[in-house]
C-alpha cells in the first residue's frame, strides 16, 4: 500500500472472509487492521493459512477448513470470489456459509457475477432467516490494497446501513444502488463503458505512435482536456510503452463481458461495440494475454 490507512471507528465486528485472492486478500485485510475479528476461508487452504501469518498482529485472525465453519458466530460474511458457480460453492450445501450463517448475518457478496445469481441467492437468504447484498466493486488490485474501491449495492436498505461502515474499511465510496441485483447491473454499466474506452484508448496511442509523436507528451496535453480518463492517466503510459504484466486481466474481463451480453439478450439492450471489444480480448487470449492487463487491446494494432 502507498500509506497507512487510516480507518472510521466503529465497534469491532466478528466477520468471515470468503476468497483470497488478489482482490480477497487485502480487503479482508483492512478488515482486521480496522480491528475486526476475522476469519478466513480460501478454497486453496495454503493461501489463508498464510494470509492469517501475515495479519497475526492485527489482532485476532484465523482461518476456517469450510464456508460453514468460517461464517458460524459471524454478524456479517462477506465473499469475493471468481464466478457464479464459485458463489454458489460457497454458499450453498452443507458446507456453504448459507449453512453456518446465524439468525439475521449478512451475507455481502463482492463477487462480480451475473444479477440472476444475486437475486437467487437473495432469496434464499431470506427464506433462511438471513441477510443478503450483492456489492461488486470497481478500482482492481491497486484500490483493494489501497482501500480505494468503489463498491456498488443491491439490496435491502436496513442490510445495507449495517454493511456500509464495514465495507468502508477498503472502499472510498459505497452506494446503494437499488433492489437486489442492482449492484450486479451497476457494475455492468461499469464494463461497458470501460471496454469502449479502451479500445479508443488503443486507437489513439496507436495512430500517435504510427504518426511519430511523443506519447508522453501527446497524453500529457490532451490529459487536461474533454479526452481525460482514469485509463488514460492510469494506463496510458504503460500501453505506449508496451507494458501490460499488473493490473486487471484479460481472462476477467472477458468473463464480465460474458455477463454482459447475456443480461442485454434478456433487457433487449444493444451493445454493438461492447460485442466487438469481447471479441477483440478473445484475439488477445489467443495471443497468449490472459492474465495482462485489460490495456493490452493495443496489441491487436501493432
Amino acid at each position: 500500500m502507498n500509506a497507512p490507512r487510516s480507518y472510521a471507528p466503529i465497534a469491532p465486528q466478528r466477520i468471515a472472509f470468503l476468497g483470497l485472492g488478489v482482490m480477497g486478500a487485502p480487503m479482508a485485510g483492512h478488515l482486521a487492521r480496522a480491528g475486526h475479528q476475522v476469519t478466513v476461508y480460501n478454497r486453496t487452504a495454503s493461501k489463508a493459512i498464510a494470509w492469517c501469518a501475515q495479519y497475526a498482529s492485527a489482532g485476532a485472525v484465523k482461518h476456517a477448513a469450510t464456508p460453514a465453519a468460517a461464517a458460524q458466530g459471524a454478524q456479517l460474511v462477506l465473499c469475493c470470489v471468481g464466478n457464479d458457480a464459485d458463489l454458489r460453492a460457497v454458499t450453498l450445501g452443507p458446507e456453504g456459509a448459507f449453512a453456518g450463517m446465524g439468525a439475521g448475518a449478512l451475507f455481502v457478496d463482492h463477487t462480480t457475477a451475473s444479477a440472476e445469481v444475486a437475486r437467487a441467492l437473495y432469496a434464499q437468504a431470506h427464506s433462511l432467516g438471513l441477510e443478503f447484498l450483492d456489492a461488486p466493486v470497481s478500482g482492481g488490485q491497486a484500490g483493494a490494497e489501497n482501500g480505494q474501491l468503489t463498491v456498488m449495492c443491491g439490496g435491502d436498505g436496513a442490510a445495507f446501513a449495517r454493511a456500509e461502515p464495514v465495507i468502508m474499511a477498503y472502499a472510498r465510496a459505497c452506494t446503494l444502488m437499488g433492489a437486489s441485483g442492482a449492484g450486479q447491473l451497476t457494475k455492468m454499466v461499469n464494463q461497458i463503458a470501460i471496454a469502449g474506452l479502451l479500445q479508443g484508448l488503443s486507437e489513439a496511442i496507436a495512430f500517435g505512435q504510427r504518426a511519430g509523436l511523443d506519447l508522453p507528451r501527446v497524453l500529457d496535453v490532451i490529459g487536461k482536456g474533454a479526452a481525460q480518463s482514469w485509463q488514460m492517466d492510469n494506463r496510458g503510459r504503460s500501453m505506449a510503452e508496451g507494458r501490460f504484466d499488473f493490473g486487471f486481466a484479460v481472462d476477467w474481463m472477458r468473463k464480465d463481458l460474458g455477463l454482459v451480453l447475456a443480461e442485454a439478450q434478456k433487457n433487449g439492450a444493444r451493445l454493438p461495440v461492447t460485442a466487438l471489444v469481447d471479441q477483440f480480448y478473445a484475439d488477445v487470449q489467443q495471443q497468449g494475454g490472459r492474465r495482462w492487463d485489460t490495456s493490452s487491446l493495443i496489441t491487436r494494432l501493432r
